[in-house]
């Protein structure tokens, strides 16, 4: 009864999670040997959570946010978003898991130089197939507070107007999970703790369960849980 009681339980709870990652292992064959990026990291990351993944350069803070997105294959393990397994997935399908389900900001904005503000903010919907793309693009866009903005493009907008649209692109497709690369690490303090707020504000609104990849301890501190990688293991162990 009590491995029966065990077995519901930890059921239930991966049946909770948006994020569940088990013994996550990323290996790359070099000329001079294996090299080990990330060696047996778990966890399990519930709707609605925002977590921080923080640890030096190079312990495998950006490999292990490619996994969790499906964006690259684990060598060992496994990651289950939001009750589909995409480390078994092929790329079709793991593209398609990202465009229903996820959202991303990058350090380096990632928008289309040819696209205005409006243009780079639909794009996702229309890739989507949504019916109606400009309506909900122009409502988010007004509310990071470019309404005024639609017609620029990326090289009229300053850093933090391009982060802005940045932010309004990831939320209008209404994502289960967003995933944040270091979303401040280009922006000056003042800027960037203005994208903080306007970040955790939008995030609240919608309800996302946010995983961000930070160097800024003040961001980090904002976050629910941390992630500590340390030479490419979890430290404290899965939670």
């Amino acid at each position: 009864m009590a491995d029966a009681s065990r077995l519901h339980t930890e059921a239930h709870a991966s049946a909770r999670a948006v994020l569940d990652v088990q013994g996550l292992g990323k290996h790359v064959t070099l000329p001079g040997g294996e090299l080990t990026i990330l060696e047996e990291v778990g966890f399990r990351i519930g709707h609605g959570d925002t977590v921080a993944i923080i640890g030096a350069s190079g312990s495998g803070k950006s490999t292990l946010l490619s996994l969790l997105a499906g964006l690259d294959v684990p060598s060992t393990g496994s990651v289950t978003l939001d009750g589909e397994r995409i480390s078994a997935m092929d790329e079709d399908g793991r593209a398609r898991v990202r465009g229903e389900k996820v959202g991303f900001v990058f350090q380096s904005f990632q928008l289309l130089p040819s696209l205005t503000a409006l243009e780079n903010v639909m794009l996702p919907l229309e890739l989507r197939g949504d019916a109606d793309v400009e309506g909900p693009a122009r409502q988010i866009l007004q509310k990071v507070g470019l309404g005024e903005r639609l017609a620029h493009y990326p090289r009229q907008l300053s850093g933090g107007e391009q982060q802005r649209v940045a932010l309004a692109r990831a939320f209008v497709t209404r994502p289960s999970l967003l995933f944040a690369d270091e979303p401040t690490g280009n922006l000056d303090t003042h800027t960037g703790q203005a994208i903080i707020e306007l970040l955790f504000a939008l995030n609240a609104d919608a309800g996302t369960t946010l995983v961000l990849v930070t160097h800024d301890d003040h961001l980090a501190a904002r976050c629910q849980r941390l992630l500590r990688l340390d030479a490419g293991r979890l430290q404290g162990g899965a939670a």
